[in-house]
């Protein structure tokens, strides 16, 4: 069974709730974030086998916003991602999706996490 690790974890900064970051959409957190994590490993993009992003409020952010925050972070059209939607826990099945995916032998790399805005969310 293939070994699994986590090279590298990037995080945006903590806003305050309808403060500074309360209007960006929460795929172009995402692609911010995944930009940096390519920067910081200096990981090429089209060695990635897919993305799987937790994201618990998607109502308005269109369709399949994972895959939204890979493009928009500038990887290839081929890799394909993932929405997972598990409340609280959607970031950590995220993570669990991915080391499924690569003690199975069906990836090698995936860039997995959450990415959430909640100061988008209806109120």
């Amino acid at each position: 069974m293939q070994d699994v690790v986590i090279v590298a974890a990037t995080r945006t900064a903590i806003g305050s709730f309808q403060g500074s970051l309360a209007q960006v959409p929460a795929t172009e957190l995402g692609a911010v974030v995944i930009r940096a994590l390519l920067e910081k490993t200096g990981l090429d993009p089209a060695t990635v086998d897919e993305v799987i992003l937790g994201q618990v409020l998607t109502a308005g952010a269109g369709q399949n916003p994972a895959r939204q925050s890979a493009l928009k972070a500038g990887l290839p059209h081929s890799v394909p991602a993932m929405t997972i939607n598990k409340v609280c826990g959607s970031g950590l099945k995220a993570l669990h999706l991915a080391t499924q995916a690569i003690r199975c032998g069906d990836a090698e790399v995936v860039i997995a996490g959450g990415q959430e805005n909640m100061s988008l969310a209806p109120y």
